[in-house]
């Protein structure tokens, strides 16, 4: 049977939280949430907010409080130790060395009047590497269960704190080693007294579960995997629960409590980075960078080597996303064509493709993920638009709304609210 603990907090926060990077169902939909359907910088603006730095960490909500990590410029210049073969090495990729030393910092801010309740610095560093150009030093986002907000900036440390900001731990994981010097992305998932960190890069990768309230290491699993920024995924089945993992060389489902591998085959595409999704026992994992690629996995045959197996319920090897994660609302799963304001719709259990390539009108490239709320489904593009269809099976638009900010961070959705963290602000969307 599933985790009684997990489902409890489930049913009873879902409609009030968004506790982690994709939502309480951690497929991107807000159950019970009933936010605007339209807006603008003069309207259905509850409050804005200048957030200090650069991050594209999606905010996450408990309670009264909204979290949000960033990486703020000190002015201070900091030392670099790559030395001349890592000054060679950064001149052949495409990452953005650091000038200055990073404050990597979370920010807990009021719902009601966007006003920042405590700030605490985890770390003052100078990067050792370097990210994408359109990236950012503070991309994984935060997690929580109400009891612990777990912040991880990837090489800089796993941070742990109470709900007022009393830090509990930290933990060093070491440095990666990230392919084409791009930065580091992938989220932390929170199971029970577990965080689960993935820590795939061009050095030794592993996964591995530390204590929330300790920090002690629970377990550690290596990982045959070049880098990927794909957030792990807790799956419940049957009478246990399982870490689903997307990555290029293979995908793979391990045991949540001791990281035994359960199941393991052919990956994803080159750059692996939209997390998975999940629900009536059949897992998606997806990618779109140099090729497509899209498994929906049954979990009920997933055992060993599940390559060209009956655990393959479908596949599809177009029109797949680079960036955003999909959406898997009731049986409808959405996703995005690579970064490009494309969309396509499919029927869950059979893969039988609704409707798309769809082309989305008014929008841009993106890289924020869609959310679904209230029968819509909310599309923010990096130039500011967001695009509000109906969630179902037919391709209809009600609205398209656009701020004066660019988002690379995907919305969370609580109750009548959104939060739309920019490139400058903090946004609570809401008609009151």
């Amino acid at each position: 049977m599933a985790s009684a603990r997990l489902q409890d907090l489930t049913e009873s926060s879902s409609n009030v939280n968004w506790p982690q990077w994709r939502g309480p169902l951690a497929t991107g939909v807000a159950p019970g949430a009933v936010p605007p359907i339209d807006w603008s910088e003069t309207r259905n603006i509850r409050w804005k907010v200048q957030i200090p730095g650069h991050g594209s960490a999606s905010p996450i909500v408990w309670g009264d409080k909204v979290f949000v990590l960033t990486a703020v410029e000190t002015g201070e210049a900091g030392e670099s130790d790559e030395g001349f073969f890592g000054g060679l090495r950064r001149r052949f990729t495409g990452g953005v060395r650091a000038s200055e030393i990073q404050r990597f910092t979370i920010l807990a801010i009021d719902r009601h009047d966007g006003r920042v309740v405590w700030e605490r610095t985890a770390r003052a560093e100078l990067p050792h590497e370097g990210r994408h150009g359109t990236g950012s030093w503070a991309s994984p986002s935060p997690v929580t269960d109400g009891e612990v907000l777990c912040a991880f900036f990837g090489s800089p440390g796993l941070y742990c704190y109470d709900m007022d900001g009393t830090l509990l731990w930290e933990r060093d994981f070491g440095d990666m080693t990230i392919r084409m010097g791009f930065g580091e992305g992938a989220s932390p998932a929170l199971y029970e007294d577990s965080i689960i960190v993935l820590w795939d890069h061009q050095g030794q990768s592993f996964i591995t579960a530390v204590n929330k309230t300790t920090g002690v290491e629970q377990w550690r699993t290596e990982r045959d995997e070049i880098t990927s920024w794909a957030t792990p995924l807790i799956v419940e089945y049957g009478e246990g629960a399982q870490v689903v993992t997307s990555a290029t060389n293979q995908v793979r489902g391990y045991d949540v409590t001791n990281g035994r591998l359960l199941w393991e085959g052919d990956g994803v595409t080159m750059n692996a980075i939209p997390s998975p999704v999940a629900a009536d026992g059949i897992t998606y994992l997806m990618s779109g960078y140099r090729g497509n690629q899209l498994y929906a996995i049954d979990l009920a045959n997933a055992r060993g080597d599940i390559t060209g197996s009956d655990a393959i319920a479908w596949s599809i090897d177009r029109d797949t996303p680079y960036v955003p994660s999909p959406v898997l609302s009731g049986n409808i799963l959405y996703l995005t064509k690579s970064n490009s304001s494309v969309l396509s719709a499919y029927d869950a259990q059979s893969g039988r493709r609704l409707y798309g390539p769809q082309r989305l009108p008014g929008l841009s490239n993106l890289y924020a993920s869609p959310v679904a709320a209230a029968g819509r489904l909310y599309i923010t593009d990096r130039d500011g638009s967001t695009l509000v269809i109906e969630d179902g099976p037919e391709f209809n638009i009600l609205t398209t709304n656009t701020l004066d900010d660019g988002f690379d961070a995907s919305p969370a959705v609580v109750e009548g609210e959104i939060y739309l963290r920019g490139q400058q602000y903090l946004y609570c969307i809401a008609t009151d």
